[in-house]
């Protein structure tokens, strides 16, 4: 659904001749939903002052279990435009958009022109719409500077007058991005080349690992919060043992009990990533989040290559 309302919007907006010239949003400074955490950051550069960014689900809530409240679904109706991930993240948000009293709330899907990796393990399953594919574009740096400027393209459409500011802010919030994977590689240089074998809890970190020219070979969790059954333990701790995984990449914010069982059985060192997806909602969150989590991956290929 929010695929063909995305385009649908795009084939609105599409031509300069077919723009308007000033802002579609009747508030001089619109309200602009965003779905997840790093939507949240994401937009706040973009617009700067020019416009409130709105969580349509409050902080603490993990978007994974997350069950729409009225009063959240009642703040879609004060929002103009709403951000978001469009690909099994936040499929929340088309329900609550629609018992809303803005059924017809224009949607800006980020990730309509990032590339994007299947699902794996048990999420990897086809359902009615097809193949299922990885939503966690927003824990790359590639893929949230994509969605950067996805979405202040799209803005910009929507606020002609003050869509050279969003294009510049995306452009210098893209730059700093950048930075912090330049870092991450710079601290890298001059250690051997090793072919690091990793595994992943859960099935989140695809796009993060390969940028660092890393495949995931296997996934433990079924499903994201779902805990393996004993047997499914067993045949993991299996598997780990006959691909020789060297480390574990857990979650942060989510652990799970298991996790100890599987170092201690295999003796894989693990450590742990943020998922970016709780504590407040902040411009900077994204930017920290991140930096942690390549500061993680460093450490982590670097002493399993020492």
């Amino acid at each position: 659904m929010n695929r063909r309302r995305f385009l649908s919007l795009a084939a609105a907006t599409a031509g300069s001749a077919a723009l308007p010239a000033r802002s579609v949003f009747a508030a001089d400074r619109p309200r602009i939903g965003v779905t997840l955490h790093p939507y949240y950051s994401y937009v706040a550069h973009i617009v700067g002052e020019a416009a409130e960014v709105v969580p349509i689900i409050p902080a603490g809530f993990n978007p994974h279990a997350y069950e729409p409240r009225p009063e959240d679904i009642r703040r879609i109706g004060t929002l103009d435009v709403l951000v978001v991930n469009g690909i099994g993240h936040d499929d929340f948000a088309g329900r609550m958009v629609a018992a809303s009293e803005r059924p017809d709330l224009p949607l800006i899907e980020a990730n309509a022109e990032v590339p994007l990796l299947a699902a794996s393990g048990a999420n990897a399953r086809t359902g009615a719409a097809g193949k299922v594919v990885n939503p966690h574009t927003f824990l790359s740096i590639t893929g949230s500077i994509q969605q950067v400027y996805t979405i202040a393209r799209a803005l910009g459409e929507r606020v002609p007058d003050r869509a050279e500011v969003f294009n510049a802010n995306a452009r210098a919030y893209a730059k700093r991005l950048r930075g912090l994977r330049a870092a991450a590689l710079a601290k890298l240089a001059g250690a051997p080349e090793v072919g690091l074998r990793v595994a992943t809890i859960h099935d989140a970190y695809n796009y993060l690992l390969r940028e660092f020219g890393l495949e995931v070979a296997a996934v433990v969790e079924p499903a994201h919060g779902i805990e393996p059954s004993p047997a499914q333990l067993a045949e993991t701790i299996a598997t780990l043992r006959r691909l020789d995984v060297q480390v574990i990449f857990s979650e942060l914010n989510f652990p799970s009990p298991y996790v100890e069982t599987i170092r201690r059985e295999t003796g894989i060192a693990l450590y742990a990533f943020s998922h970016i997806s709780t504590g407040a909602y902040t411009a900077s969150l994204f930017e920290e989040e991140t930096g942690r989590n390549l500061d993680t991956l460093v450490r982590a290929m670097l002493e399993a290559k020492g």
